[in-house]
C-alpha cells in the first residue's frame, strides 16, 4: 500500500510519517519511504545521526541509474534519455518490488533507518540555488512510485513537500491514501481545504490527522471544522520531544492515544483498495500533460508513443515479466 503524508510547513508531518513507519515496523510490516520533502529530515526523526543521515544516497543523483533500469527492454523507449518522470510502464519495463534483495536501484539508493528501508530525494545544493525547482528533485520518486508493484500487507510511505506544492506533479496521485496532517489553526484548516479542492477531481483519498492538540477546545475545533474528514489526532508528545533532543526511544513508549491513533491510521490503509487500471490510467494522463506541456520540447520525441495500450502493471503483469 503507498500512502503520503501532507501538510502545513511545521504541522508535524515529518514526525508522523517517522512515527507510522515506526509503528508499523514494530508490527512486523516491511517499509520502504521515501523522503520527498525539501527540507530532508526523515532520516534524523528515524534515528539517523546526522553523520549517517548526510551520508545517504539520494535519489536525484542516480536518476541516469533508475532510468536505465527502469526501461529495461521497452520497445516504446529509445533510450534511457527519452525518459522524464512521469514515463509509464509498458511491457518490457523493469517492474520494481520493493523489498527486492536483488534489486540493483534499491541497492545502491536506499539503506535501512530504523528497520525502514529509506530513500531520499537530496537536497538542495549550492548549484541548485536560484536556478532549480525542487519538484526537479522528486521526479526520480515519482518515476520509482509508477514502476513499484507493491501488495497488501507491504507499506510505501513518502513524506510530502509542504502544503499544495504536491500538485505540481502528479505524485500526489500515486497514493492508496493521503494523510493531511492539521494542527488546530486556521491557518492548518485553510492548507488542508485547498488540498482538498485540488484532490477532489482525481479521486484521492484523503483523511486528516489533528496533531499537537493539547486539550478538548482543541478536538471540538478539529470536529467542527473538519467534520467526516478527521480521522483521529494526536496529542503534545514527550515522547516526541525527547526524540527532537536525540534521545533515542522505542516506539512503544509512545502514549497510549497516540499509539491507538496510530493505529488507526494503519487500519484505514489497510481497508482501501487499489484499482490497478485506474492507478494506471491517472500515469498516463499525467504523462500526456507533462509530454504536451515541456516533454516534447524538452527531448524532441514525440513521448506519447511511450504508452502502452494493452499494459497494466499490478502483480499479474510481475508475474509476466
Amino acid at each position: 500500500m503507498k500512502v503520503a503524508f501532507v501538510g502545513k510547513g511545521g504541522s508535524g508531518k515529518t514526525t508522523l510519517t517517522s512515527l507510522f513507519a515506526a509503528h508499523l515496523v514494530a508490527s512486523g510490516k516491511p517499509v520502504l519511504a521515501i523522503d520527498a520533502d525539501i527540507n530532508q529530515h526523515l532520516a534524523a526523526a528515524l534515528g539517523a545521526s546526522e553523520e549517517e543521515a548526510m551520508a545517504l544516497p539520494t535519489l536525484g543523483d542516480h536518476l541516469p541509474l533508475i532510468k536505465e533500469h527502469l526501461r529495461g527492454d521497452n520497445p516504446r523507449i529509445a533510450s534511457a534519455d527519452a525518459m522524464i518522470k512521469t514515463t509509464p510502464p509498458g511491457r518490457g519495463s523493469r517492474l520494481l518490488r520493493p523489498f527486492a534483495d536483488d534489486d540493483p536501484v534499491l541497492a545502491t539508493c536506499f539503506r535501512t533507518i530504523g528497520g525502514v528501508r529509506l530513500g531520499v530525494t537530496g537536497r538542495f545544493t549550492e548549484d541548485d540555488l536560484g536556478v532549480a525547482c525542487y519538484h526537479s528533485k522528486v521526479g526520480a520518486a515519482e518515476l520509482l512510485l509508477n514502476h513499484l508493484i507493491d501488495e497488501p500487507g507491504e507499506y510505501v510511505v513518502l513524506d510530502m513537500t509542504a502544503g499544495a506544492d504536491a500538485f505540481a506533479s502528479g505524485l500526489f496521485t500515486r497514493f492508496d491514501v493521503t494523510f493531511l496532517v492539521c494542527e488546530p489553526t486556521l491557518r492548518s484548516v485553510g492548507v488542508y481545504r485547498q488540498y482538498a479542492d485540488y484532490a477532489r477531481d482525481f479521486g484521492v483519498r484523503l483523511a486528516v490527522v489533528g496533531n499537537k492538540v493539547t486539550d478538548d477546545e482543541d478536538v471540538a475545533f478539529l470536529r467542527d471544522q473538519l467534520g467526516d474528514a478527521l480521522s483521529c489526532w494526536l496529542t503534545g508528545s514527550r515522547h516526541v520531544r525527547a526524540a527532537e533532543r536525540g534521545q533515542v526511544r522505542s516506539i512503544d513508549a509512545l502514549e497510549p492515544h497516540n499509539l491507538d491513533a496510530l493505529a488507526k491510521l494503519v487500519s484505514t490503509v489497510d481497508s482501501a483498495g487499489r484499482d490497478w487500471a485506474r492507478y494506471h490510467r491517472q500515469a498516463v494522463e499525467f504523462h500526456l500533460r507533462n509530454a504536451r506541456s515541456w516533454g516534447n520540447d524538452r527531448t524532441g520525441q514525440d513521448l506519447a508513443a511511450q504508452v502502452d495500450p494493452e499494459f497494466v502493471p499490478g502483480p499479474a503483469a510481475l508475474a509476466r515479466a
